[in-house]
């Protein structure tokens, strides 16, 4: 017999897929918030601080330089396997994620909008400048030689846990090419989300006929926001995702469970999985 979530899914011809961090804990990428939609830790680093005091610039490189080649290895698991099928099976409108780790793309996805950004890519705030995240991971080195011996738990996205530390010490390189602030090229809290972004995701919206949020507690507004119109505009909306989340009271239905079991009938083999069938991306 067919589960609710199969169910759902396979009455969609269109779907909107909307996922977090719960996507990537699998992966040895560890999530924000707990059960309750609560933050675990310390919240990120906001864009104002970043942007206007070179000590939390110091600070958020400095453990960036041990958080990152963790992070670099992460591998796609089974939850970006399942969704890869689905956008196969050609029942995918778009995939939003509010993930920075490109895991997605990674396990095959195609139709894909990073709605915070990439973490493997970093910019200047000057002259709009990019270059990839190892690239800069040799600067910090060359800047910074024997910081990468120091002690670190890992953290999310790219962070380390890194305590007790003088960071007055640590050397930020600049841009290249103008010398200006270099930063991550995703969207820190206090940041806006690009308009012609937002824009693009509404468009998708309205041509899905159906919503499903996969490992998002949904707590940020940026992601949120297109679940609220979504149920404003009549379309079904089903969640997978363990603890409460912002948007309990808008599910039509909700699943309480670990991502990747709960969707390994997408893949292929198994039990209710489609053998695979070229799809064009919609993107």
């Amino acid at each position: 017999m067919s589960s609710p979530l199969a169910a759902f899914i396979d009455r969609a011809h269109r779907l909107f897929v909307i996922t977090g961090a719960g996507c990537s804990t699998d992966s040895g990428i560890p999530d924000y918030r707990d059960a309750d939609g609560q933050w675990k830790r310390t919240p990120p680093v906001t864009y104002q601080a970043f942007m206007g005091e070179l000590a939390t610039r110091q600070r958020y490189w400095a453990r960036s330089l041990l958080g990152w080649p963790r992070f670099g290895l992460a591998a796609p698991n089974g939850t970006h396997a399942a969704l890869a099928a689905l956008e196969t099976r050609g029942k995918l409108q778009v995939l939003l994620t509010q993930n920075v780790d490109r895991l997605h793309q990674r396990a095959g996805s195609r139709a894909v909008i990073d709605l915070h950004g990439r973490l493997d890519q970093v910019r200047c705030m000057g002259c709009e400048a990019r270059l990839p995240r190892e690239d800069f991971q040799h600067l910090l080195l060359a800047h910074n030689p024997a910081w990468d011996q120091l002690t670190a738990a890992q953290a999310p996205d790219g962070d380390a846990d890194l305590d007790d530390v003088d960071f007055s010490r640590f050397q930020v390189p600049a841009c290249p090419h103008c010398g200006g602030i270099l930063k991550p090229d995703v969207v820190f809290f206090g940041e806006n989300v690009p308009r012609e972004r937002v824009a693009s995701v509404h468009a998708h919206l309205q041509q899905a006929d159906a919503v499903l949020v996969v490992g998002s507690s949904l707590m940020v507004y940026s992601g949120f926001r297109f679940v609220q119109a979504a149920a404003k505009a009549g379309l079904p909306v089903a969640a997978l995702n363990l603890g409460r989340t912002r948007a309990d009271d808008l599910f039509s239905l909700k699943i309480e469970q670990p991502c990747a079991p709960a969707l390994a009938f997408l893949l292929p083999g198994e039990a209710g999985g489609a053998p695979p069938s070229p799809a064009p991306a919609k993107l």
